[in-house]
């Protein structure tokens, strides 16, 4: 990312603003950079090159169209605007995003809005493939970490996987019991973990159980502790653990961003939003993305256990910032 970043300011000088980036398969990233240029005088714009020196070979320049109409794109931008503002988007995101989508060009702001969702953001549909890295999902106090878990292992069951469900939450009351009721459903083993010596000891049993997935519940957990934090970290160094923050809709958008990026100190590179069934503002989910740098996983959208998780991709995004309206 360094890279990339000096090698925007080499060619298109300092006042260049980076307006979208994107993590590339295999490696690597893609930075996409503006510059405001007086319109007298205007140098010819370079051929892409990538991070090598070498010119892109990815069809690149098609997506700078001179010949729009400025009232359509003013109408697009209008548009927008409003759908951001209505769901208390930040100002830097919506700037982010109608920059990108004025940009990438589209002739609806539907269309606008969802290519400027899959440049600037990431997504990814957690696997059920066996065997993947445990799963920790971590999340403020009463984000749903608990439910999530539970739809996380039904539909791996009724996948056919062998699944473990383990559980650090051992001091709130019901925390257990709430996550029992579940497991004894599915039929899959429920273990407990109190401390990070006692969750290695636990991984170590769900293994040799068979398990081809492991899900781990916590406690709820106050971001702005450090000793909660600490904690926390000392539990993911038990394992290879992918960790998925746990974000509700609806939630303040500045404090869903600290949130965000707090954890992502941890090393979580995931959000699984969760209440979308009942949330009508949804700019927080962005602006934790956008804060702490995160792709969206899998989102909970309903409370029911066995269809509760969809993928969300730049569409269903879209979707629920742009929903259309029945008559």
């Amino acid at each position: 990312m360094k890279e990339a970043m000096q090698l925007v300011k080499d060619m298109l000088g300092e006042d260049a603003v980076i307006i979208g980036t994107k993590e590339e398969k295999g490696g690597g990233v893609r930075l996409t950079a503006a510059v405001e240029q007086d319109t007298e005088d205007r140098p010819s714009l370079p051929e892409p090159m990538n991070l090598f020196g070498e010119h892109a070979d990815d069809g690149g320049g098609d997506w700078l169209h001179e010949d729009g109409n400025d009232d359509e794109d003013e109408a697009i931008i209008e548009h927008l605007t409003d759908v951001l503002l209505t769901h208390n988007v930040p100002e830097d995101v919506t700037d982010h995003i109608i920059s990108c989508a004025t940009i990438l060009g589209a002739t609806d702001p539907k269309s606008a809005l969802i290519a400027a969702l899959e440049h600037i953001f990431g997504y990814r549909s957690l696997p059920l493939t066996p065997y993947q890295k445990p799963i920790m999902l971590l999340g403020a106090p009463g984000s749903g970490k608990t439910l999530n878990a539970a739809k996380l292992a039904a539909r791996a069951v009724m996948n056919g996987r062998k699944v473990a469900l383990i559980t650090t939450d051992t001091v709130r009351a019901g925390g257990v019991e709430q996550l029992a009721a579940f497991t004894k459903i599915l039929k899959v083993p429920l273990l407990k973990a109190s401390s990070p010596q006692e969750l290695k000891v636990a991984l170590l049993e769900a293994d040799s159980k068979g398990a081809e997935q492991i899900y781990i519940d916590t406690a709820g957990i106050n971001p702005f502790d450090p000793q909660s934090m600490k904690q926390t970290a000392k539990m993911l160094a038990m394992s290879n653990i992918e960790a998925l923050l746990v974000m509700p809709a609806g939630g303040d958008a500045a404090e869903s961003g600290e949130i965000s990026r707090v954890f992502a100190a941890l090393g979580v590179r995931w959000i699984m939003p969760s209440r979308l069934d009942i949330a009508r503002r949804i700019g927080g989910l962005l602006e934790a993305a956008h804060q702490g740098g995160m792709s969206f996983a899998d989102a909970s959208y309903t409370p029911n256990v066995a269809d509760g998780l969809i993928p969300l991709t730049p569409e269903r995004l879209a979707e629920l910032l742009m929903p259309v309206v029945k008559k």
